[in-house]
C-alpha cells in the first residue's frame, strides 16, 4: 500500500514484528513468566526522546541523532483499513492517495516536487491501523517538511476532479497488484478474511470497486475532518534537529490547527478460536499451489506476545528455523518458508488483534497435507519440550540485530516511535523493547506454543493453480 515514487523505505522489521491493540485475551496460559534469560547481555542503546503535547493534542516526538545532516518527518494518522467505514472498504487507502492532490499552498503533486527539490524521499502507506506519511530530508529543509506537513493538515484541495482522477489509480492499482497478480492478497488479505470473525479485520483492505467507485466529496470532506486532526496524529522528528528551534517552528505550523470530537472507535476485538478453519481458492494465474497458515496471536505488548516474537524466531525465521530446516533442507517440500506477526510491518506498529502467519509455495508433487504435518511435528516439539538455552540465546541475537538495524534508520526508528506515541501514549516503550524480550523464558514459550499454535486456533488458506496438470 506504498505510493509509487522516488522513495527511500528502509526494512522495518524488529525480527518479524508487526501491530497494534486492543484484542479479547484468549484463555489464561497459565501465568507469566517473567524471569531473565540467564545469558549475559550487552549494553542496551538507549533512544534519546522528547515528548509533549499541543494544546490541541498534536502528539509530539523529537529524537534527537546529529550524526548525519539528515532529518526525518513522519505524520502517523490514527486510521487505518481496521476501522474505515462499512460500506467504504478501502476507503482509507483512497484518502491516503487524496493527500498528495493540493493543499493550501501546495497544488496538484507540488508536495511530492517539494521534497525531491530539497534533495529529500517520501512516502505514505496505509496499514491495520494507522496511515502515515514521512519525508527523509537534508536538515537544513527540516522547516520546510513542517511547514509542507501542517498545510495539508489544515485542509485539502477536495475537488471532483481530484476524487474521480484518484479513484482511478486506486481502482487500477487493486486491479494490477491483486486481480491480475499472481497470488494476489496472499496471505496478507486472504489470511484475516478467512481467520476473523469482526467486519473490521475481516474485509477486503484493498477495497471492493463498488465501494470505491460509491465514494463521494461529501464522504471524503467527512472522513478528512472525522481522522486527519490534530488530536487524532502524531508528529515524529528524527535526525539532525535543534530541539528548541524545531519545537518553535511546530508550535508555529501545527499549533492553531483546531481539535475536532473524534468518533469513537469500533469494538475490533476478536473471539477465541476453538476450531480449525480452511479456506481454498483457484488462481488461474499461479503456476505452483501455495499454503498458509494464520495462528490467532496473543495481545500485543504483552509477555506472551514478546514470547511468540522469540517463538516465530525459532520456528520460521532464517535458515537456523526449525521450519526451514524441516520443510527445505531435510525433506525438499518447500523452497522457502516466510512468516510475519504483521505482514504490513513490524510486530509492534499493529493496534488489534493479529495473525502469526506461515507461508510458502510448493510444487504440485507435494500436498499441502504432507506440508501441514511437516509444520505440526514441529510445532508439536515446542509444545513438548522447552526449548534449550542455546536456541534461546540464538533468537534473542536476532531479535536484537533486527531491532538496531531498524534503529540505524530514520525512518525505522520514526515508525518505531511514532506507533508506541499513537497507540499507547507512551514511546518509551521503545528502550524496553530489548528487557521484554529478555525475559522471555524456555517455559513460557511452551507455554505460547501449547495455547497459540493448537490447531483449533489456526486457518488454512491454500491458492490453487486452475491446472495441475
Amino acid at each position: 500500500m506504498m505510493r509509487s515514487m522516488r522513495v527511500l523505505w528502509p526494512a522495518v522489521a524488529l525480527a518479524a514484528c508487526a501491530g497494534n491493540p486492543q484484542p479479547v485475551t484468549p484463555a489464561d496460559t497459565g501465568g507469566t513468566d517473567r524471569t531473565a534469560a540467564p545469558a549475559t547481555p550487552a549494553a542496551a542503546v538507549t533512544v534519546p526522546i522528547d515528548y509533549y503535547k499541543l494544546d490541541n493534542g498534536l502528539k509530539v516526538v523529537l529524537s534527537q541523532d546529529n550524526s548525519a545532516p539528515v532529518a526525518t518527518v513522519a505524520v502517523y494518522y490514527n486510521i487505518g483499513f481496521r476501522i474505515e467505514p462499512r460500506d467504504r472498504t478501502g476507503f482509507a487507502h483512497l484518502f491516503e492517495h487524496m493527500m498528495f492532490q493540493g493543499s493550501g499552498n501546495l497544488g496538484k503533486n507540488e508536495f511530492i516536487q517539494l521534497v525531491q527539490n530539497n534533495g529529500g524521499n517520501l512516502n505514505g502507506s496505509t496499514r491495520f491501523d494507522f496511515t502515515n506519511y514521512f519525508e527523509m530530508v537534508p536538515s537544513n529543509a527540516l522547516e520546510t517538511m513542517l511547514w509542507a506537513e501542517a498545510d495539508r493538515m489544515r485542509g485539502l484541495d477536495i475537488t471532483q476532479e481530484n476524487l474521480t482522477n484518484q479513484q482511478g489509480v486506486v481502482m487500477n492499482e487493486v486491479k494490477v497488484n491483486v486481480l491480475n497478480q499472481p497470488y494476489g492478497g496472499f496471505p496478507w488479505i486472504d489470511l484475516p478474511m478467512a481467520a476473523n470473525e469482526n467486519w473490521h479485520n475481516a474485509h477486503n483492505f484493498y477495497g471492493d470497486l463498488e465501494d470505491l467507485e460509491a465514494a463521494t466529496l461529501e464522504d471524503v470532506q467527512l472522513f478528512f475532518e472525522q481522522y486527519y486532526a490534530p488530536n487524532n496524529a502524531v508528529l515524529v522528528v528524527v535526525g539532525d534537529l535543534e530541539p528548541v528551534q524545531t519545537k518553535a517552528w511546530i508550535q508555529q505550523y501545527f499549533g492553531d490547527l483546531p481539535a475536532v470530537e473524534l468518533a469513537p472507535k469500533p469494538d475490533i476485538s476478536e473471539p477465541r478460536q476453538t476450531a480449525e478453519k480452511r479456506h481454498s481458492r483457484v488462481d488461474p494465474q499461479a503456476n505452483r499451489p501455495a499454503l498458509a497458515l494464520g495462528y490467532k496471536a496473543p495481545t500485543t505488548g504483552t509477555a506472551e506476545y514478546y514470547a511468540l516474537g522469540v517463538l516465530e524466531q525459532i520456528l520460521s525465521v532464517g535458515r537456523d528455523s526449525r521450519l526451514y530446516q524441516s520443510l527445505v533442507q531435510e525433506n525438499a517440500l518447500t523452497g522457502s518458508v516466510a512468516s510475519s506477526i504483521n505482514p504490513l510491518g513490524n510486530m509492534h506498529n499493529i493496534d488489534g488483534p493479529t495473525l502469526y502467519q506461515i507461508w510458502l509455495f510448493h510444487d504440485n508433487d507435494n500436498t499441502a497435507e504432507q506440508i501441514i504435518a511437516a509444520i505440526d511435528e514441529q510445532i508439536a516439539a515446542l509444545q513438548s519440550t522447552p526449548v534449550d538455552q542455546e536456541t534461546l540465546d540464538r533468537a534473542l541475537v536476532k531479535i536484537r540485530s533486527g531491532l538496531y538495524s531498524n534503529l540505524e534508520s530514520g525512518f525505522g526508528r520514526a515508525d518505531l516511535l511514532a506507533a508506541f506515541a499513537l497507540f499507547d501514549d507512551d514511546p518509551g516503550r521503545i528502550n524496553r523493547l530489548e528487557t521484554e524480550f529478555r525475559k522471555v523464558t524456555p517455559e513460557l514459550i511452551q507455554r505460547v506454543a501449547r495455547e497459540y499454535l493448537r490447531s483449533t486456533n489456526r486457518t488454512i488458506v491454500t491458492v490453487e493453480p486452475a491446472s495441475t496438470s
